[in-house]
């Protein structure tokens, strides 16, 4: 049972092992908002780190940090203390072109809804995103070849409004992989689908990050999507409390 998690384990530092393998890593990150009284404290001295191909599911409740942590992670969040860093390099230490490279080639987002643009086809759509990780001339083989990745060859033409939830998400999830992402963040990717729907997407998305390697985090408030990950990182007001290997 995920909620009576109580150990906590300790992720190797690089002073531990000689070299720091981390692929992203928060290292004592802090993100506040507003002064004063009106602070809100979102995340508090978050220490982690993800390995490459890891699969690590962040759950908690409502406003348990999840969200933030996500956006910390992929560069979208300054941390008002600590650093974020890529690939041992502090992500605030490079400069603006390299973020946006970082952000947008080499990490990727599904959301809970499938935020796709309305009068893009789905083949559009996920084109659009394979632009930014491949070249001109191989954009269009890759948004097919997504698009057959998550079982949507025949409905290429299809505008959002014509495909169903499950469909919906499934495009999203082809135009995050069309970046051909090192790092996917999924923010609860099934929060909108129904029991039958929400499994099958969370099936596509663990066979593709098994057949391609990337990196895979979901943050979810659901026990049973948690619990289907190799890594469970809870989450309550802000602070890491607990963790669980599978």
């Amino acid at each position: 049972m995920l909620g009576s998690m109580q150990t906590s384990i300790p992720t190797q530092s690089s002073s531990e092992t000689g070299l720091d393998m981390s692929l992203a890593r928060c290292r004592d990150v802090s993100v506040r908002y507003g002064e004063g009284d009106a602070e809100v404290v979102a995340l508090s001295h978050i220490d982690l780190a993800l390995g490459q191909n890891e699969r690590v599911a962040l759950w908690g409740r409502s406003g348990s940090g999840k969200t933030t942590l996500l956006h910390a992670l992929g560069g979208l969040v300054i941390p008002s203390t600590g650093t974020v860093e890529w690939k041992g390099e502090p992500l605030a230490s490079l400069d603006a072109a390299a973020r946006k490279r970082v952000r947008t080639s080499r990490i990727a987002y599904v959301f809970q809804g499938s935020n796709l643009l309305p009068t893009f086809t789905a083949f559009e759509n996920v084109a659009f995103a394979a632009r930014s990780g491949v070249a001109p001339d191989e954009v269009a083989d890759r948004a097919g070849e997504m698009l057959s990745l998550v079982g949507l060859a025949a409905k290429l033409d299809a505008l959002p409004a014509e495909l169903s939830g499950g469909e919906g998400q499934r495009v999203a999830i082809a135009r995050a992989l069309a970046q051909g992402p090192e790092l996917l963040l999924c923010d609860e990717p099934t929060g909108h689908l129904d029991s039958d729907t929400a499994g099958r997407v969370l099936d596509l998305i663990e066979q593709t990050q098994a057949r391609l390697a990337f990196t895979l985090v979901v943050a979810t408030h659901d026990a049973d999507v948690a619990a289907r990950l190799d890594r469970r990182v809870e989450l309550l007001d802000g602070r890491i409390v607990a963790q669980e290997q599978a």
